[in-house]
């Protein structure tokens, strides 16, 4: 007689593997930028004008091999139907993209001398695009489909990682394509794409991390669920006034009830 093959360990296996690489992404993203500006700082690194120019100082390992490692990450993952599994293998030649080919040493993003200039400008837009994507349509599908507790908080969370991402994208635009001279060099002196890069990274790195039911997030996701329950009580109380005086009445007398017996 012929076994049964053990499909639930082999299921839990395979969560297991999920979840990892969600988390691993999230994580990924979320310390890019510190490690950045943390190790820069301490090795005498200035700010850079944006992520892309870490590429031609000390912290070029960090930058290459974190964007190599999520593009990687992005290639396992298989998600639900040939949609979401070409959204993911486009997020990781994208991420590739950014890593293996660098942006010309000191130069405007749009303004390239290289043809890997123009390659990683391209790349960085489509790895953008490809986050905001899975914000806004893959993980709140998939959370769905999965019945994840929560459920409304973490598509909220899923899809204002995804706003966030593409308004990042569209004021990054506007900085580079409309803005004047002058404009563009008093923002640079900020290092204004720097911190709209690191906004947005941390926006998909948030979601994944969701996505992944990391402890963390798991946590922001029940106060979050607590929170909104606690609004909606003190919204419908207000709306009802004559009932809650009545839980107020039912509530003291009972409590009148088991100060009598004891």
């Amino acid at each position: 007689m012929r076994a049964i093959p053990e499909l639930p360990d082999q299921t839990n296996v395979l969560v297991i593997s999920y979840l990892t690489i969600r988390r691993a992404i999230g994580i990924s993203g979320l310390a890019l930028p510190v490690v950045l500006l943390v190790g820069g700082w301490i090795t005498g690194i200035p700010i850079q004008d944006n992520m892309s120019s870490y590429y031609h100082t000390g912290m070029r390992d960090v930058f290459v091999g974190t964007l190599c490692a999520i593009g990687v990450f992005l290639f396992c993952y298989q998600g639900y139907g040939w949609a979401e599994n070409w959204t993911a293998n486009l997020g990781g030649v994208s991420a590739l993209g950014i890593a293996l080919c660098p942006l010309d040493f000191n130069s405007d993003p749009l303004l390239q001398k290289s043809v890997h200039g123009y390659l990683h400008t391209f790349s960085g837009g489509v790895f953008f695009s490809t986050l905001a994507f899975y914000s806004l349509y893959h993980f709140p599908r998939e959370s769905r489909l999965e019945a994840e507790p929560h459920l409304w908080e973490r598509k909220w969370i899923y899809r204002t990682s995804g706003i966030v991402i593409l308004v990042s994208m569209l004021t990054m635009g506007i900085y580079l394509f409309f803005l004047d001279d002058d404009w563009k060099q008093l923002l640079t002196s900020y290092h204004f794409l720097f911190w709209m890069e690191w906004i947005a990274v941390w926006s998909f790195a948030a979601a994944w991390l969701a996505r992944g039911r990391a402890i963390i997030a798991d946590i922001a996701v029940d106060v979050l669920a607590y929170s909104s329950e606690l609004l909606l009580k003190k919204r419908h109380a207000d709306s009802h006034p004559g009932l809650k005086q009545d839980e107020d009445l039912q509530k003291g007398r009972l409590d009148e009830t088991n100060s009598n017996q004891s």
